[in-house]
């Protein structure tokens, strides 16, 4: 998909990190991603005070997609509270892997990458797949 508004992503997601709940860290992070069919869907931080129940905005975002109907997810652009493009963390990067897979692309801080650039050498459904 050539006609990727990466400015639509990222101009969505820098809105989603004033509705992030970030208390603790004070670092809110939003992400937005255009879907097979032209959807856009997006998230937010939200913290806990538990630390490890905190859902990454990406987990908010995969939550949309398939609440919206689903689908595959074929571009990212994630932003911290000055709109500056993020890495995925490890977690959201295999959510990315699941709901996108290998040629989703991904705005990172270094330009657009694939989820293959990003996740090499995958773990996902076809590997439970072959085990079964």
């Amino acid at each position: 998909m050539s006609d990727i508004d990466w400015d639509a992503l990222r101009d969505r997601a820098v809105e989603m990190t004033a509705r992030a709940y970030a208390p603790y860290s004070n670092y809110p992070v939003g992400v937005a991603g255009l879907t097979a069919d032209g959807r856009m869907v997006a998230g937010c931080n939200v913290e806990n005070a538990g630390y490890g129940v905190t859902l990454c905005a990406e987990c908010g975002m995969v939550s949309e997609l398939h609440a919206t109907g689903g689908g595959r997810l074929v571009a990212v652009y994630c932003v911290d509270g000055r709109g500056e493009a993020l890495m995925p963390c490890g977690r959201c990067r295999q959510l990315l892997w699941e709901n996108g897979g290998a040629a989703c692309q991904l705005m990172t801080p270094e330009g657009i990458q694939t989820m293959a650039q990003v996740l090499p050498q995958a773990f996902g459904p076809e590997n439970l797949q072959q085990r079964a």
